[in-house]
């Protein structure tokens, strides 16, 4: 194989496995949802209310399906691309190093980190929101929001669990380790933008409406995304973006909360 060859085939491998990881990582939290809801249906143990829906959901997908997925990548990706290699015989682009997802309590910089990111990611979404809206351009609605606005019980779950389990699973699972992928053959900068790209694209499913209201919120997405991925690489630290992306998520379902007292 050419040295061109080589190079072409490093870049896709990197693409599509980082983005594998992210789809795989959420999806098999909602597959472990649903088994575990369909056997609560049937068992006849409790009623598949809401809330228990909401936190099964929250549990498998983001606090097991997300952290699972990325302690296994960390703990045995090169045991298996060392497989791998010698399987097809291309040892070159396939990673073989150990894997590392930094991980400290915040120093006092990490929180003065967090506390700028945070405003930075509100400021940018509500400028380039407000643009949008005077364009006259509709995004569309989140489902677990249209859901805490049916059911304002909801978002009083969804607040912590933006916390200790939105948060720290997502970016353990995009930032540590899809961007970390990325980072490994592309470098921090463009890293950032395609880890952004796969973590806005995946809420496709997670939106309603037609396919471009979709396409204008991911637009949207964007810009917290890169911001949580900016954060990572400046602190070298993932409990950074896992509080800010918490805090962020938390302050958007406490506003839509108080927005039901408001309408009440």
């Amino acid at each position: 194989m050419s040295t061109a060859n080589r190079s072409v085939t490093s870049a896709v491998t990197t693409v599509v496995s980082g983005t594998v990881l992210g789809v795989f990582g959420l999806g098999f939290g909602t597959l472990l949802a649903a088994l575990i809801l369909v056997g609560v249906l049937f068992s006849g143990v409790a009623e598949l209310s809401p809330v228990l829906i909401l936190v099964v959901g929250l549990v498998t997908t983001q606090g097991v399906g997300c952290f699972l997925t990325a302690i296994v990548y960390a703990r045995y990706r090169h045991r298996l691309a060392a497989l791998l290699s010698r399987a097809v015989g291309q040892r070159e682009w396939l990673p073989t190093r150990r894997f590392a997802i930094p991980a400290r309590v915040p120093s006092l910089r990490d929180l003065l980190l967090v506390v700028a990111a945070y405003v930075i990611a509100f400021v940018l979404i509500g400028t380039v929101g407000y643009a949008i809206s005077l364009a006259g351009v509709e995004g569309a609605s989140n489902n677990s929001a249209e859901l805490g606005l049916e059911n304002p019980a909801l978002l009083l779950w969804l607040i912590p669990g933006s916390i200790f389990l939105i948060g720290p699973g997502e970016e353990v699972l995009f930032r540590g380790v899809v961007q970390g992928r990325f980072r490994e053959r592309f470098g921090p900068a463009v890293a950032i933008g395609l880890a952004s790209v796969v973590f806005a694209s995946i809420h496709y499913f997670a939106l309603s409406g037609a396919a471009g209201a979709r396409f204008v919120t991911i637009g949207l997405l964007l810009i917290p995304a890169v911001v949580f991925g900016v954060i990572y690489e400046l602190s070298e630290n993932i409990v950074v973006p896992a509080l800010v992306h918490g805090l962020y998520n938390a302050t958007l379902f406490g506003f839509l909360y108080l927005s039901t007292l408001l309408k009440a």
